[in-house]
C-alpha cells in the first residue's frame, strides 16, 4: 500500500513539473511576443499617431460636438487676438516710456548745458555783487583815497564817451586802480545812479560798459566863494542894501578866479 502511494506521488509531480515547465515555456513566448510589439510601436510612432488621427477625422462628429468644437476655436482665436492685443499695449507702453525717459535725459542735458552757459557768463563782478551786502557795496572806501573826487574823475572820464560808454577794463588802467577795487567803485556808482553797467562780450570774455548815466553836483566852481563864510549873509538880498549886485567881496573873488580859468 505505502509502495503504491508512493508511486501515485511521483506520477502526479511529474505531472505538475511537466504543466509548470509548460507554463513556464507558454510565459517566455508571451515575453517575447510583448518585446517584438513594442519594438514595432517604438519604429513607427508617427504612422501609429496618423492612423489614429485617420481614424479619428473618418469618426463623424454630432451637432453638438460641432458646436462645441466650433466654439472651442473661437474661444483659442479670442484669446490669441487678445494676447497679441496685450503684447502691443505692452510694446507701446515700453517705447513710450523710452521716449519720456531719452526726453528726460535730453531735458538735463540741455539744462546742464545751460547751466555751464551760465557759468561761463558770469563775470567776477555778479561774484562780487552776491558776496556783498549793500551796506558794504554803498559804503566802499578805497584806502587814503577821496572817493568824491574819484567819483567826479570817473564821471568826467567817462562823459567823454557819451552814450557810447567805455570799457570799464580800460577806466581802471586810464585811473590806475585794481579789477577789484575798479568792480566795487563800479557797483558803489551804480548804485547811487550815477553809471549804468551794460554786460557785453568782448574778445571772448563777458565784461562791462560803463555808461554815465548822471553827473554829480561838483563844488569846484564855488570854492572860495565869500558867501560861504559872509558874516552878513542873513541880511544879503537881490533888492536889499547888502546885495550881491553891489558886494565888493564877490567882485573880488569873480577876479581872482577868471585870470586862473584862463592860465
Amino acid at each position: 500500500m505505502a509502495k503504491k502511494k508512493e508511486e501515485k506521488l511521483a506520477t502526479e509531480a511529474e505531472k505538475l513539473k511537466a504543466e509548470l515547465d509548460a507554463l513556464k515555456e507558454k510565459k517566455k513566448k508571451l515575453d517575447k511576443k510583448e518585446k517584438t510589439q513594442k519594438k514595432a510601436i517604438k519604429k513607427t510612432p508617427a504612422k501609429s499617431k496618423k492612423k489614429k488621427l485617420t481614424a479619428k477625422k473618418k469618426t463623424p462628429l454630432t451637432p453638438a460636438e460641432k458646436k462645441a468644437e466650433a466654439k472651442k476655436k473661437a474661444a483659442e482665436k479670442k484669446a490669441e487676438a487678445k494676447k497679441k492685443a496685450a503684447e502691443k499695449k505692452k510694446k507701446a507702453a515700453e517705447k513710450k516710456a523710452e521716449a519720456k525717459r531719452k526726453a528726460e535725459e535730453a531735458k538735463k542735458k540741455a539744462e546742464e548745458e545751460k547751466r555751464k552757459e551760465e557759468e561761463a557768463k558770469r563775470t567776477f563782478e555778479e561774484e562780487l555783487e552776491e558776496q556783498l551786502s549793500e551796506e558794504e557795496i554803498e559804503n566802499f572806501q578805497i584806502e587814503k583815497v577821496d572817493m568824491e573826487k574819484l567819483t567826479n574823475k570817473v564821471c568826467e572820464v567817462i562823459a567823454k564817451y557819451e552814450s557810447e560808454g567805455m570799457l570799464q577794463s580800460e577806466l581802471w588802467k586810464k585811473l590806475k586802480l585794481s579789477s577789484r577795487d575798479g568792480s566795487r567803485l563800479a557797483l558803489r556808482l551804480e548804485r547811487r545812479g550815477i553809471i549804468n553797467r551794460e554786460k557785453i562780450l568782448e574778445k571772448g570774455r563777458w565784461t562791462y560798459k560803463l555808461i554815465l548815466k548822471k553827473t554829480p553836483i561838483s563844488t569846484v566852481s564855488i570854492e572860495n566863494a565869500p558867501c560861504l563864510i559872509c558874516p552878513v549873509e542873513q541880511k544879503c538880498s537881490i533888492d536889499g542894501e547888502i546885495s550881491p549886485r553891489t558886494c565888493q567881496w564877490i567882485e573880488e573873488w569873480v577876479t581872482e578866479v577868471k585870470p586862473k580859468k584862463a592860465q
